[in-house]
This record gives structure tokens, C-alpha cells and sequence, in this order.
């Protein structure tokens, strides 16, 4: 493996969905996340780092040093305990179990290095401070929620076909997003992922991910979602060497028409490298 990254990045991702729910909400019966004061809407980090996660464990299958910790039908526990197991944990002295069994969980899965973990729910690994954090992503306009009624020519057991004399239809709701474009922003610490391990490697394979992850998370709900803009700001020193609010600042996005229905109906300005402070270099990835 290369060694841990030595530079802090800060990222703008825009990405957009088009008559799709880019993210349930399932307070609201899974209508589509919206700001209720504003209007616009909004996807959970958590649900980003899940396409992350499945990303990658498409790409990697599995493999040695990319496994996922937090994935469909596991339990956490579980493979808490089998890090206990592990001869490099089970020889160490009583008080340093804990610490070597939270290095296994980080050399062994990808997102406990990304993004860190809470591992003290069962024979405890610690906990990890990840260096990738996200924020909520939020529509550059208001959205419009739409809702939808489908019908099923199917129905599940024998006593709704008796109910309905044979008719055998299930009606459903589903909703739906006309169009929208979203902006998130992340954070990328070098001190941080000293601790974990994350490394240029990992680090190439979360870009890959971000630019990729909608590809293959195709849906009914999700058809026609795609990742339209990586901004990448990169920092000489590991400490940074500008405000990420003021970096972020610096790009700008707005619609053109109204209402929006497509992608080339925003704006977007992006600074050119003259414009960046001294020791940031800004890479536009798509």
C-alpha cells in the first residue's frame, strides 16, 4: 500500500436527478428530503457515503484491505469480535487490544479509514476519526415534490383477489423530484488519515467513486442521476493553506431559466488557477 496522503483537499461535487427521488425521506412516508423553510432539497450524507460504499465494493469485490465494515446485512458486532480474533490482536497485552484491533479494522475495511467508525458496541475496537467528511447536499432551486399513482396487475395473497372478485390490482404511491441540481461539499484531513491509513490509493479509489458511484446505482427511483461536476481543491501543506468557505466561495452556480428541467440550464463559474490563494491548486475532475 502507498503511504498516507500528505495534503489536505477540499471538494465541491454537483450532482443532478431528473423525475427520481434522490433521497427518501422516511419521516415523510419517503417523499423527497426538503428544507421546509426554503424549498430546496437535500441529500443525507449518509446517503452519499452509502453509494460510496456500494462503489466500492463493486470495484474491489472484497478484496484484501477493501472491505466494507457498514453494509447491507451486516452486523457490526459481529466483525467487531473477529478483529479480536486475529493473531496480531489476540498476542497483544490486555490494554492494548483495543488499540491494535481498531488498526486491524482500519487496514482491513475501506470506509472505517474513510470515514471513520464508532467500533465500541461489542469487544471494543475504539473509535475512528475519518479524514473524508461530507455535507448534506442542497439544491441550487427550490423543488417541486411530486406524487404519483401506480397501479400493480398483481396482487399478494388469495384473500385480496377475493376482496376485489378477481380485478387483482394494487395500487401504490411513488414520488418523484421534476429536476433538480445538487451541491456538497467535503473535507479531506491529512493529520487524520495518518491515523487511519488512508492513502493515495484509497484516495484515487474515492474520486473514481464519486465520479462513478450513480452509474451503477440505477433504479426506478434514481434513473436518471449522475455526478455533473468535481471541483478539487488541493493544499500544499497539510494544515491547508486556505479557508474551505472561502475556497468554496469561490464557485459559483445558478439557474438560467425557470423552472429548470435540465443541466444546461445552470450556470456554472469555476476559478481558473490564477485566482486560487498561494499554495492551492483547483482540479476539475469532470
Amino acid at each position: 500500500m502507498s503511504n498516507t496522503i500528505q495534503n489536505r483537499y477540499d471538494f465541491v461535487l454537483l450532482f443532478d436527478v431528473k423525475d427520481g427521488n434522490p433521497n427518501g425521506d422516511p419521516d415523510a412516508g419517503n417523499l423527497p428530503r426538503i428544507d421546509p423553510e426554503t424549498g430546496n432539497g437535500l441529500v443525507t450524507d449518509v446517503c452519499l457515503k452509502r453509494k460510496v460504499r456500494n462503489y466500492v465494493q463493486l470495484a474491489k469485490s472484497d478484496a484484501v484491505t477493501y472491505d466494507i465494515f457498514v453494509k447491507e446485512k451486516a452486523i457490526l458486532n459481529t466483525l467487531i469480535d473477529k478483529a479480536h480474533e486475529q493473531e496480531e490482536v489476540k498476542n497483544k497485552e490486555k490494554g492494548d487490544k483495543t488499540e491494535a484491533a481498531r488498526q486491524y479494522m482500519c487496514k482491513s475495511y475501506y470506509d472505517v479509514r474513510t470515514f471513520g467508525a464508532v467500533m465500541s458496541t461489542g469487544k471494543n475496537a475504539g473509535q475512528v476519526r475519518g479524514p473524508v467528511q461530507l455535507t448534506f447536499a442542497r439544491s441550487i432551486d427550490q423543488i417541486v415534490p411530486l406524487e404519483h399513482s401506480i397501479t400493480r396487475m398483481a396482487v399478494t395473497t388469495e384473500a385480496e383477489a377475493e376482496k376485489q372478485q378477481g380485478d387483482n390490482r394494487t395500487m401504490g404511491r411513488k414520488f418523484t423530484v421534476p429536476y433538480g441540481l445538487y451541491r456538497c461539499h467535503g473535507f479531506i484531513s491529512a493529520p487524520l488519515a495518518a491515523q487511519t491509513g488512508f492513502n493515495e490509493d484509497d484516495l484515487n479509489l474515492f474520486w473514481d467513486a464519486l465520479l462513478n458511484m450513480f452509474e451503477h446505482d440505477h433504479s426506478a427511483a434514481r434513473g436518471q442521476m449522475a455526478t455533473r461536476k468535481l471541483i478539487v481543491f488541493k493544499h500544499d501543506e497539510k494544515m491547508g493553506n486556505a479557508p474551505a468557505h472561502k475556497l468554496f466561495d469561490m464557485v459559483k452556480v445558478a439557474s438560467e431559466t425557470s423552472p429548470v428541467r435540465e443541466f444546461d440550464s445552470n450556470r456554472i463559474k469555476i476559478p481558473s488557477q490564477s485566482d486560487m490563494p498561494k499554495g492551492v491548486t483547483i482540479t476539475e475532475m469532470l
